[in-house]
């Protein structure tokens, strides 16, 4: 036996039997960490995973089914023009208003059809970074100075990332946009107006079933909030005329696909994500049919579980850790949540960077990093730290950090959230200067 190789295995053997030893499970900070990841998964599971991630799934599905890599390559890839990739990546989360876990088989869709490590970057920060209604949010709780200075960072940072991911990895995308020229034409044969509308309805469901209560009971975000499920309905029912007629299934079979849903709302109006999962279950089955398995809305079936399969089970991973080291908003992990807020006071470079960092593993639905740092203000947590949160914490987090690994692999990971960390405490340290 060469003992020299075993080494490794025989360190990590003794340290995880050392830890489940001297695991202190008796104490009970320990024993409420357990119970806070544990809580923190169940709130995952119901709140995001069927709205949030179940419609992303099937978005990314479509991207790699319905876009041909030749229109990817056209608008995102190494070649294409510099200004379009970039502005359209970096504003695209005025439109998703998604989460940083959300975003990932969208990223996962687009990366691997062939789009530029730049773009797709930009694309991957911007998407829970510019979420409007946290914006707006911001500015309405947090202050308007606040506000303008996330969505501007946002912006920026979208934009910077990109560019600097893409020059330090600059060789393997030259290699990437030498493959380009050799890729076939666009040879879709639907119009891309029906693309574009069928995009639009699936964007629209994911949207709106997703859209936040708000504090205020008037305005407008309160009334799309009061209405938001008659508008998803809408775009479902879009949706479901675009595959009876444009997908060739039929209305009949659409019908009887989305009965079971339509019953759902009728009997349980007061819970509408039974009719929502009902119409999940009926599009899967449609999917799935002996006359539709070989065809487009097979594969985008199985384009859509093989992203659910990869992406999925390193979420709830990640969320059960990040839970047991910080537990859920207003509740206790491992780590105090006092000494958080002991160490983001003033606006010294440490503190901005411990917020940048923080936020960067703590896992931010959409919208709760507001109240988040609202209470962490009060209990002295300076503004550049606080913006150094804002920017580092809804576009990055543990759960999110081990998919994109998954995606494009360590060194890449490690430097994309390398750039978001150092560039928040930087804006953070100028903010703060000024505010």
């Amino acid at each position: 036996m060469q003992w020299k190789s075993e080494w490794r295995p025989l360190f990590w053997m003794v340290a995880v039997f050392l830890g489940c030893f001297f695991l202190p499970v008796e104490t009970a900070r320990v024993q409420g960490a357990i119970l806070e990841s544990l809580h923190l998964v169940k709130w995952y599971a119901r709140e995001h995973v069927l709205l949030c991630l179940v419609p992303a799934f099937f978005i990314a599905g479509a991207v790699a089914v319905f876009v041909s890599q030749a229109a990817v390559m056209k608008y995102l890839g190494p070649n294409a023009k510099k200004v379009l990739a970039y502005g359209v990546a970096s504003v695209s989360g005025t439109i998703l208003a998604v989460c940083s876990c959300t975003i990932l088989p969208l990223f996962a869709g687009i990366y691997r059809m062939g789009a530029g490590l730049g773009p797709a970057c930009a694309f991957l920060y911007s998407g829970p970074a510019i979420n409007i209604l946290a914006i707006v949010l911001t500015a309405r709780i947090l202050g308007p100075e606040m506000g303008i200075a996330r969505a501007l960072g946002a912006v920026v940072f979208a934009v910077v990332i990109g560019l600097l991911m893409h020059f330090f990895f600059r060789y393997e995308e030259a290699e990437k946009a030498a493959a380009a020229p050799m890729m076939a034409a666009d040879d879709n044969s639907r119009p891309l107006w029906q693309t574009a509308l069928y995009f639009a309805a699936m964007v629209g469901i994911l949207v709106f079933a997703n859209w936040g209560k708000t504090d205020q009971p008037t305005g407008l975000w309160h009334a799309i909030y009061v209405s938001k499920w008659w508008v998803t309905s809408t775009f479902a029912v879009a949706l479901a005329l675009m595959l009876a007629t444009w997908f060739r299934l039929g209305v009949a079979r659409i019908l009887l696909a989305s009965l079971p849903a339509l019953l759902m709302a009728v009997v349980q109006p007061q819970h509408p994500e039974l009719a929502f999962t009902f119409g999940v279950v009926g599009l899967s089955v449609l999917s799935n049919l002996k006359t539709t398995r070989d065809g487009e809305m097979g594969q985008w079936f199985e384009e859509s579980w093989d992203f659910a399969k990869k992406i999925l089970p390193l979420l709830l991973i990640g969320v059960l850790i990040a839970g047991v080291l910080l537990g859920r908003p207003g509740h206790e992990g491992l780590i105090p949540s006092a000494w958080v807020a002991s160490l983001v006071g003033g606006n010294s470079l440490f503190a901005n960077l411990f917020a940048s960092v923080f936020g960067a593993f703590m896992y931010f639905a959409t919208l709760t990093e507001v109240p988040i740092l609202q209470g962490l203000m009060g209990a002295g947590m300076g503004k550049g730290p606080a913006l150094a949160l804002l920017l580092a914490g809804p576009a990055l987090s543990l759960p999110n950090m081990l998919v994109i690994r998954s995606v494009m692999g360590t060194k890449k990971t490690a430097v994309f959230v390398l750039l978001v960390v150092v560039m928040a405490t930087i804006s953070g340290l100028i903010y703060g200067t000024f505010f």
